[in-house]
C-alpha cells in the first residue's frame, strides 16, 4: 500500500525499550530495515527504561538482542554498527512526572518531528501522556504508537481512547496490531481485489464458509496474572481474529488510503451480528486445557489459581449480516496448549451444481483457498485434477497451486509484521492501523458475547493439553455440515 506524501519522522522514542517485545521483536526489525537500507541516514533512536545504564550499556543490551533474536546467517558486524550508531538510552521512572524533565533533555538536540512508542503496561499511558504534555514536547506533528490490547473492555477501552485524544488527534495515533503488518495479510486485500478470478466469487455466491484458526502450542508461561484476567476471547478474538475477519469480508474501498480502509472495516464490525443468550449454545465454545502431554492444566501451573474459570480456548460462528454474506457462516478458533503454532485463513468455495466425476469423490467439489500467516507464510489454491493412469478418466486430486513469497520473490527473508508497521509510522502511513471505532465495536461485540456466556447455562468445557480442542468445538462446525481444515 502505497502511502500518501507526509512528514517522514526523525525521531524515535522507544519506551519500554528493555521489555520483552522490544527485545524480541522490535530490536530485530529495526536490525534488518538497516540491513535492507529502510532507514533515512539521519533518523535517531531513543530507548527509554527504568534501569540505570549508561549509552554504551544500553547498546550491549541492544547487541545481545540481536545476537539471541536474529539468526546467525543475517547478523553482519557492519549493519550492527550502523544501527547502534543510531542509538541513545534514557533512564526514566514513567510514573515520576520530575523523570520526564530528564526525557525532554534528553530529546532537545533531536530532530523533529518524533514518534513515541509505548511498549509498555497501558496502565502507564496516562503517566506518559501527562509527563510529554508537561514538558511540552507533544507537537502537531508528534506520532503517538500503542500497542494492542487496548484496554480489558469496552469501557476501559473507551477510557483509554479518551486519554490519547485529549493530547493527540486522530490522525497522530497508530493502534498497532502486528498481524496486519504480515505480508501475507497484505496480500489478502491484493489477492482480493486485483484478481478478478476471486472478486467476482468473493461472496455468498461463491463462498460455502471460512475458518479462522489461530492455534497456540505455548501455555500461559509467565504471563498468568495478565491472562487469568483476560481470557482467550479478548486476548486473540478482540485483538486480532477480528481484524483478519474485516479485512476478508469488507467492501473494496475506494482507495488504498488509511480513510477507506477502515471506513469499511468499521462497516464490517457494525454489521457483525451479536451473540447473545439465545445464540451461545449453537454458536459458542468456551475451554480451558488440562494435563496432557507432559503438561500441566491451566489451573496446575506456577503461580495458578486453582479455583480459575478462565477460558484458554474458544470457538465461535459468527455471522455478517450484509448483502454480501448473508448466509455464509465464520468459524473462529483459538487457543493456548493446542497441537501446534499456527495461523491460518481457510475459505471454502461453493462447488458447481452439476456433478460429472467419480461419485466416491464428491467429497473433493469445492476449491480451498489456504493462507498461512504461520509457521510459514504463504497462499495455496486447492484445485482438482486428473491423476496419471489410463484408467483414471473421471478420477479427481486434490492439487495445491502454491505463492511461496520467498521463492518467487526471491526474498532473503520475509519481513515481520514489525518491519512493515515501523516503516508505515516513519513514513505516516495509518492504513494498517486501527482507528477508534474499531477498536471499541470489537470490544462491544466480545463483551457481549462474554456477557452473554456468563448469563446462559452453558459450562466451561475441557480439553487436553497438546490436541486440537474441545470436542464440542468439532460439534460446533460439524451442525452445519462443515469441518475445520487440519491440513492434508
Amino acid at each position: 500500500m502505497k502511502p500518501e506524501p507526509t512528514i517522514k519522522i526523525k525521531s524515535f522514542v522507544l519506551f519500554g525499550a528493555l521489555g520483552d517485545l522490544s527485545i524480541r521483536k522490535l530490536i530485530p526489525a529495526w536490525y534488518y530495515l538497516e540491513r535492507d537500507h529502510k532507514l533515512d541516514d539521519g533518523l535517531q533512536i531513543l530507548g527509554v527504561g527504568r534501569q540505570e545504564l549508561t549509552k554504551s550499556q544500553f547498546k550491549e543490551k541492544v547487541n545481545d538482542a540481536l545476537s539471541t533474536n536474529v539468526s546467525d546467517e543475517y547478523l553482519d558486524v557492519d549493519i550492527i554498527s550502523k544501527l547502534l550508531s543510531r542509538i541513545d538510552y534514557c533512564c526514566c521512572d514513567l510514573q515520576n512526572p520530575n523523570s520526564y524533565q530528564v526525557l525532554s533533555l534528553s530529546l532537545k538536540e533531536w530532530s523533529k518531528p518524533v514518534a513515541y512508542y509505548l511498549a509498555i503496561s497501558p496502565k502507564l499511558f496516562e503517566s506518559v501522556f501527562d509527563g510529554l504534555n508537561s514538558e511540552q514536547i507533544i507537537t502537531s506533528s508528534c506520532r503517538i504508537i500503542v500497542e494492542k490490547p487496548i484496554g480489558y473492555d469496552l469501557e476501559s477501552s473507551k477510557d483509554i481512547n479518551a486519554k490519547l485524544l485529549k493530547h493527540f488527534n486522530e490522525s497522530q495515533i497508530y493502534r498497532i496490531d502486528h498481524y496486519l503488518g504480515k505480508e501475507t495479510v497484505q496480500n489478502l486485500i491484493t489477492l482480493r481485489f486485483a484478481n478478478s478470478l476471486f472478486s467476482s466469487q468473493w461472496n455468498s455466491k461463491g463462498i460455502d464458509y471460512i475458518e479462522i484458526t489461530a492455534a497456540e502450542s505455548v501455555g500461559i508461561e509467565d504471563r498468568w496474572g495478565y491472562f487469568d484476567g483476560m481470557g482467550q476471547l479478548r486476548d486473540m478474538v478482540q485483538s486480532h481474529l477480528l481484524q483478519l475477519l474485516c479485512l476478508i469480508t469488507m467492501e473494496p474501498p475506494n482507495r488504498l488510503n488509511d480513510q477507506s480502509i477502515r471506513s469499511e472495516k468499521v462497516k464490517v464490525l457494525e454489521a457483525l451480528k451479536p451473540i447473545d443468550e439465545e445464540g451461545i449454545e449453537s454458536n459458542f465454545v468456551s475451554a480451558q486445557y488440562t494435563d496432557g502431554k507432559n503438561k500441566l492444566a491451566y489451573i496446575n501451573e506456577e503461580g495458578a489459581d486453582v479455583t480459575s474459570d478462565t477460558e484458554t480456548f474458544v470457538s465461535i460462528k459468527a455471522e455478517i449480516q450484509n448483502w454480501r454474506w448473508k448466509g455464509v457462516p465464520f468459524y473462529l478458533r483459538t487457543g493456548k496448549r493446542m497441537t501446534s503454532k499456527m495461523t491460518q485463513i481457510v475459505i471454502h468455495f461453493k462447488s458447481d451444481g452439476h456433478y460429472i466425476f467419480d461419485q466416491d469423490n464428491e467429497s473433493l467439489k469445492g476449491n480451498t483457498l489456504i493462507i498461512s500467516l504461520h509457521p510459514s507464510e504463504s497462499i495455496s489454491l486447492q484445485v482438482f485434477t486428473k491423476p496419471h493412469g489410463v484408467d483414471k478418466h473421471s478420477t479427481l486430486r486434490s492439487d495445491p497451486m502454491s505463492l511461496d513469497f520467498i521463492k518467487t520473490q526471491k526474498l532473503l527473508n520475509i519481513p515481520s509484521g514489525y518491519q512493515s508497521l515501523l516503516m508505515d509510522i516513519l513514513n505516516g502511513n495509518q492504513s494498517l492501523f486501527l482507528c477508534k471505532e474499531e477498536v471499541e465495536l470489537a470490544w462491544q461485540w466480545c463483551d457481549n458475547a462474554l456477557e452473554a456466556h456468563k448469563k446462559s447455562n452453558q459450562e466451561l468445557y475441557f480439553y487436553p493439553a497438546g490436541t486440537n480442542g474441545p470436542k464440542e468445538s468439532e460439534l460446533l462446525i460439524q451442525k452445519n455440515g462443515h469441518k475445520w481444515y487440519e491440513g492434508k
